[in-house]
């Protein structure tokens, strides 16, 4: 098991932790069947000879197929394949709670606030507050489900 270091924001470390570590000081460990690990397939190159041991707040243990790239020498994450994994964490993070929020408000009946407040307990997110969380849904909400808000043309009369 070959494993490398990434840093990304606090709040996307704390939920892909949660979502696939098995414990906080365990490496992230990717299910083979979801985008991000290949993604970080793709991402992993030869490690420059210059560059030092990695050093990050999430350990992510590199794919290891009986084919292709082997992980002892194609195990470097490059700033900007980093950057890549941390966009994917955020639109894993925002999809499954927009989706959360939907369900639970509409089928369940549950409000916004708990939802978010079950949602954190779940992933030990604290790296974000719930007010912020709640912020993104309705920016998001209003972005994706405008109504008819055109404006209303007037009719002149002579």
């Amino acid at each position: 098991m070959i494993t490398t270091k990434i840093q990304v924001q606090q709040h996307l470390a704390e939920y892909i932790i949660g979502k696939y570590g098995a414990r906080m000081n365990n490496p992230v460990t990717l299910p083979d069947n979801i985008d991000l690990y290949h993604v970080l397939w793709d991402l992993m190159s030869k490690r420059p000879e210059s560059h030092p041991i990695d050093n990050g707040n999430v350990e992510l243990v590199l794919p290891d197929r009986r084919e292709g790239k082997n992980p002892r020498i194609y195990n470097y994450i490059s700033a900007r394949g980093a950057r890549l994994i941390q966009f994917k964490i955020a639109t894993m993070l925002w999809t499954e709670l927009h989706e959360e929020l939907d369900h639970n408000k509409h089928r369940l009946g549950v409000e916004f606030i708990d939802t978010i407040h079950i949602f954190c307990n779940k992933y030990n997110i604290t790296g974000i507050s719930e007010d912020a969380m709640l912020k993104n849904y309705y920016r998001w909400r209003n972005i994706t489900r405008r109504r008819n808000k055109e404006k209303r043309a007037y009719c002149r009369q002579n």
